[in-house]
């Protein structure tokens, strides 16, 4: 039989992808949805077990959904059940197989999301149904061929989290907290990787040690505490009857076990607890495994304070709290897929370049070779240190191949060199400021970790290397506020290479008392800083430390809305007046990182500095903001919104900058909900109240307004005192309404209590009107717009645009203006912000269209008007839902798009940084605010 191609597998692949989309009960389609897939690798139903049942270790059954012995178990649930739980049944499943049935692999899916995990390898890769085909290569061992490593997340890693925060709970617990605490966990992290990767010496020493104490606990401190002596002291100075368990452990100064410091009393429990930890093989966990595990000790923390504050509170109130303590420190922990992001536009790709330019030149090898110990990393939001690890690890690995090829004797290397005295990249390169203790003690382990794996790799790559311990270098980590203390005093600017991290991401809006402090500390005089989110700060701070050197170059992640909306106008404002120019940057993706809890964040990663680029690169993800690969654009200028552009800045206009009706906001009640009706609550009003009939008013905000939802708003305003005093149940109302507003802290909502039937905003037009809903997903192509009758009210989230004509409308619904609102509009997690004075006021209209021309748009918006009321049962978000737009809209858009770029006099290509670019330049020309070239950094 002959193989299967990957290329024939992704054909194959693509054709399930589209048979099945859409499917999702786990009881009708798992079983034909699962053959079908094994099909596609050549797997027949005979070759596999279907609801393989199976004695579990507890004396119950189990089903597989499916079944390879030996290679893989599949369990498929209904669209978006919990993976997690299937997983855990997965396990249970593959240890109550047979030894030689076990399986090497776990697929999970819920039919449109695939988890895979290698078990041999404790990793995992997720991919969408849509995605399968691109990914046909991590399945060939259903074809018999080993799968390639998928770096990823480590299982291990999170076991060992896991273990690890639940001995610090128990810790806290037991009172022992504080720095006695946080130098304990230290020590013990370290000791716990050295022991199966023998810095120690010999593997085991550390776990017999523990083992061998008494099983109630009571010598474990005591044990400890000695250990810790002798692992700070030179085997020449230590007493000559130490036990010899005690005395095969290495010297490892490093200054890690010098402090004296408080030991833990143990007991049963927590010598359990700590064995657990002891017997986790460490050697395969990363040192990402400290972000983990410090986040997962937070969230205990957060716990534990719960508890000490005796008040009893619901399990979503704590799961709050948590999220608000991790918020409080910006807590999100980067996974090693987006730190290579971050590093490698900033160093490492250009480093990798003069290697292989280098080609066999000496001279060339030889000042690559030299510049790579001159290299300084500062990362001032350092937390665990997992961009410093990752950072000083890529240095490593690269300085290892400059030595095969500078040393290297034809070709081998292997026992020939002594490559102890040839490695010069070391851990002192690195530098770090953390505002928590515990994880800046943690960042200086991780790094001391990662050097000895280095070490090994170093071992296995030419048969020696340089002994790991004694510790005779040190990061440095400093543990500080970085918004207060001074940067020079950590790392002299002249000596600063790079600065690359992840600050802190905590919105404007939620800024603790002491944040506001610092921010106003940082920000001082930069008007409107209180728009700015925490993240800012750093920026701030680099370019100011640039300044000092114009040579540094930075890379920090950061939430996306530091570039998009208002704050634009703010921060990067004041950062092109000191010169910053951005010289690459990944737009809009979703995070990901190593903790427990995933955040859900929207970032971008911005690489400046104040010399010119040599060739700006955008990274962009498009509409898939979770796709691992971004596409690479080479681009002349990156500006704030991160396009193709010039340096422009949009402040916050008052008044459209075209000649244009003005865009304002439709009604805001601030009634408490006591106004606004469902049909239902409506009905059931009126039944009560007939005579209120008349006054209610269809209702519509921006949910209500794209997926057609029947709302009603009840309109008192100019109903009379005397037909009021026949309508109790409105009078309820009216009463509820000033009563919510008089108990409100803001003057205004309380000064409109005197006036219960008024609305705080009243919008109240003659004739028809245009709405452009104020949040809208970014998966649409197209806001979908539209007009109202006057006897429809709009709410706030609808942006309003009085005597409209269909020329605007046309403008508005046009590729142009989508692709400009896309660019400069703020976001809601994902989904577009429609912004008044930001997106509308500075958009720039078609400069003077011809009379040919309006009509031309006139005529093709009705055209997107008479496509759209073909289908009178679809609401607007299925109609510009992608995946279902119906073929004469997609078409009577694509004519109205030519038809406003006519009058734009576009030519240019169809995809929006193309648009943006140009908009950009048109808006220049409309404002006459040519920005200045940056001052010189000199």
């Amino acid at each position: 039989m002959a193989k299967i191609t990957t290329n024939e597998l992704r054909k194959r692949l693509s054709a399930f992808a589209h048979q099945w989309a859409g499917a999702s009960s786990e009881r009708a389609d798992e079983k034909l949805f699962t053959a079908q897939f094994l099909a596609c690798f050549g797997v027949q139903p005979h070759q596999y077990s279907r609801e393989y049942r199976l004695s579990m270790r507890d004396g119950s059954h189990g089903f597989m959904d499916g079944f390879i012995p030996g290679k893989v178990i599949i369990e498929g649930k209904s669209l978006g059940k919990d993976l997690k739980k299937a997983r855990a049944q997965a396990d249970e499943y593959r240890w109550a197989c047979p030894p030689q049935d076990q399986p090497r692999y776990v697929l999970l899916h819920d039919f449109n999301q695939f988890v895979l995990f290698d078990l041999a390898q404790d990793k995992s890769h997720t991919c969408l149904l849509t995605d399968l085909s691109k990914r046909a290569e991590w399945f060939r061992f259903l074809v018999g061929d080993v799968a390639p490593q998928i770096t990823e997340e480590s299982e291990a890693d999170r076991r060992a989290a896991e273990k690890m925060a639940a001995l610090h709970e128990a810790l806290l617990k037991s009172n022992f907290t504080g720095r006695d605490l946080e130098i304990f966990l230290t020590r013990l992290l370290f000791c716990l990787f050295a022991d199966d990767t023998a810095i120690f010496g010999d593997n085991g020493l550390f776990r017999r040690l523990i083992e061998g104490t008494r099983e109630d606990g009571k010598d474990v401190g005591s044990q400890l505490n000695e250990l810790f002596a002798v692992l700070d002291t030179e085997p020449k100075k230590r007493s000559k009857l130490l036990d010899e368990d005690l005395k095969a452990f290495e010297y490892i100064n490093g200054q890690l076990f010098s402090e004296r410091s408080g030991i833990p009393a143990i007991d049963s429990t927590l010598r359990a607890l700590l064995l657990e930890c002891v017997r986790l093989d460490w050697s395969k966990i990363s040192p990402a495994i400290f972000g983990a595990m410090f986040q997962g000790v937070l969230e205990q923390n957060a716990d534990d304070q719960d508890e000490a504050s005796g008040e009893s509170e619901s399990a979503s109130q704590k799961k709050k709290q948590r999220g608000a303590k991790r918020r409080e420190l910006g807590a999100h922990y980067t996974s090693e897929r987006n730190i290579l992001r971050a590093i490698n536009p900033l160093f490492m790709d250009s480093l990798r370049a003069e290697l292989e330019s280098a080609g066999t030149s000496r001279l060339k090898l030889q000042a690559l070779y030299d510049k790579l110990p001159t290299i300084r990393v500062f990362d001032p939001a350092c937390g665990c240190g997992n961009f410093l690890v990752i950072a000083y690890r890529e240095l490593r690995r690269l300085e290892m191949d400059l030595i095969d090829r500078l040393f290297s004797k034809g070709g081998q290397t292997k026992g020939l060199l002594d490559i102890s005295t040839l490695i010069r990249v070391s851990v002192e390169q690195f530098f770090g400021i953390e505002i928590d203790e515990s994880a800046a003690h943690i960042a200086q382990v991780a790094m001391w970790i990662t050097d000895h794996q280095l070490n090994l790799e170093a071992a296995d790559r030419f048969g020696n290397t340089r002994p790991s311990v004694p510790l005779v270098h040190s990061p440095h980590i400093r543990h500080g506020n970085a918004l207060r203390l001074d940067w020079n005093t950590v790392l002299s600017p002249a000596d600063c290479t790079f600065i690359v991290g992840n600050p802190p991401f905590v919105g404007a809006k939620f800024l603790k008392p002491a944040q506001r402090a610092d921010v106003a500390h940082v920000m001082e005089g930069i008007p409107s800083f209180g728009l700015l989110d925490f993240v800012a700060c750093w920026h701030v701070l680099a370019a100011r430390y640039m300044r000092q050197n114009p040579l540094i170059r930075a890379s920090l992640v950061s939430t996306n809305s530091i570039c998009q909306g208002e704050q634009v106008g703010v921060l990067w404002s004041h950062l092109l007046e000191q010169g910053i120019q951005i010289h690459f940057a990944h737009r809009t993706f979703q995070w990901s990182n190593e903790g427990r809890g995933v955040a859900a964040v929207h970032c971008i990663i911005v690489g400046f500095g104040l010399q010119p680029a040599e060739q700006p690169r955008l990274f962009e993800y498009g509409s898939n903001i979770k796709a691992p690969e971004a596409q690479l654009q080479f681009v002349k200028r990156i500006n704030p919104y991160l396009v193709d552009g010039p340096d422009v800045v949009l402040l916050r206009r008052s008044s459209p900058l075209s000649s244009v009706p003005e865009m304002g906001i439709g009604n805001k009640p601030i009634d408490d909900g006591n106004y606004l009706f469902t049909p239902e609550q409506k009905a059931e009003f009126i039944a009560a109240e007939p005579a209120s009939a008349p006054f209610f008013r269809r209702w519509l905000g921006s949910e209500e307004f794209l997926n057609g939802i029947e709302r009603w708003c009840l309109l008192l305003k100019d109903v009379s005192p005397n037909e009021l005093a026949h309508l109790p149940e409105c009078r309820k109302r009216i009463d509820a309404v000033r009563k919510f507003r008089e108990k409100s802290d803001s003057r205004p909502t309380k000064a409109l209590g005197a006036t219960p039937r008024s609305f705080h905003v009243e919008f109240f037009p003659q004739g028809n009107y245009l709405v452009v809903p104020e949040v809208s997903s970014e998966k649409r192509r197209y806001i979908p717009i539209g007009f109202l009758d006057s006897t429809i009210l709009a709410s706030n989230l609808l942006k309003t645009v009085p005597d409209a004509t269909l020329y605007h409308f046309g403008v508005l619904c046009s590729s142009a203006h989508n692709a400009w609102m896309r660019t400069v509009a703020g976001r809601m997690k994902s989904d577009y912000r429609y912004s008044v004075k930001i997106v509308y006021n500075n958009f720039p209209w078609p400069a003077q269209p011809t009379a040919k021309q309006r009509l031309a748009i006139e005529t093709a918006a009705q055209a997107v008007l008479d496509a759209r009321a073909r289908y009178p049962d679809s609401s607007l978000a299925q109609l510009y839902n992608l995946s279902s737009m119906p073929a004469e809209l997609v078409a009577a858009h694509a004519v109205l798009d030519k038809a406003v770029d006519s009058a734009y006099g576009y030519k240019g290509g169809h995809d929006d940084a193309s648009r943006a670019r140009y908009l950009f330049d048109q808006y220049l020309q409309a404002t006459e605010e040519v920005i200045a070239p940056p001052p010189s950094a000199s």
